[in-house]
């Protein structure tokens, strides 16, 4: 059966006006704050990438521009872009460490604000190696990531159009669900048909997900919702960090009563 789309009001919030975007290959300064929750916007599943390696930028998340590359001095990573920020360039915390001292978080954990560094858009395939699915494609929750997948599938010549995966985990700290692959038969049915029920809410406690914790570089289990220090000069707060932790569940609940409306009224 085929579910009608929260179009407008969903996809708004992964479709970028022209002034968001960083062009592929346009270089730019950012001012790089370190991040140390684990959390996509767009439903890209924890477990199965490298979680020291993801931009929370300011703009919006697109269905071409994934990957970034920053640089600081004479050191250079590769991001995955898979999560929109209150309006900061955070990055995760490994990677923020890495680039400042040229140590891991875990080796030596360092603190500080906000660090200038370069930023560009570069092609997706740069970031294939922080992805951990068959082919690399970009492992998406089939149950809270179809409005976004969607808008990428009507761009069929797109990355995401072109290499993603979906699996029946409801959560992107991978908390919720089974650890199995689903198919989307687009664009006959705009909902993935999963082995057992597509969002079973059922305990998954075989894929966990780590945080690098801010400033102490421990790794603790992202579902612990262990609390890190404020980082000086982000302008968040506590309330900031609470609203992030909050923002999937609210997202599932959110999800689950509009598909059962719709459904009621299909």
């Amino acid at each position: 059966m085929r579910i009608p789309l929260l179009t407008t009001a969903a996809l708004s919030l992964s479709s970028p006006g022209p002034d968001e975007l960083f062009e592929r290959g346009d270089g730019d300064t950012i001012w790089a704050t370190p991040h140390d929750s684990y959390s996509s916007s767009i439903g890209v599943l924890g477990c199965k990438v490298n979680t020291d390696r993801i931009a929370y930028w300011p703009q919006s998340v697109d269905c071409n521009n994934v990957c970034v590359s920053v640089k600081y001095k004479d050191r250079q990573v590769y991001l995955l872009r898979i999560d929109q920020s209150g309006g900061a360039y955070d990055m995760s915390y490994d990677a923020w460490n890495y680039l400042y001292t040229g140590k891991s978080a875990t080796e030596k954990p360092a603190s500080g604000g906000t660090v200038a560094m370069e930023s560009k858009n570069v092609d997706a395939s740069n970031c294939r190696s922080l992805i951990r699915t068959k082919g690399n494609r970009l492992p998406l929750s089939a149950a809270n990531s179809i409005n976004f997948l969607s808008s990428c599938l009507q761009q069929p010549n797109s990355w995401v159009a072109k290499n993603y995966m979906t699996f029946n985990i409801a959560d992107s700290i991978c908390t919720l669900g089974i650890d199995e692959q689903c198919k989307l038969n687009w664009p006959e049915a705009n909902q993935p048909s999963c082995p057992h029920t597509l969002g079973a809410m059922v305990t998954l406690k075989d894929n966990p997900v780590f945080n690098v914790q801010y400033p102490s570089g421990k790794r603790v289990l992202a579902s612990s919702g262990a609390s890190s220090a404020p980082v000086a000069g982000t302008g968040g707060s506590d309330d900031d960090s609470a609203a992030r932790k909050c923002t999937q569940p609210l997202m599932l609940i959110v999800s689950s009563v509009a598909l059962g409306f719709l459904s009621y009224f299909s």
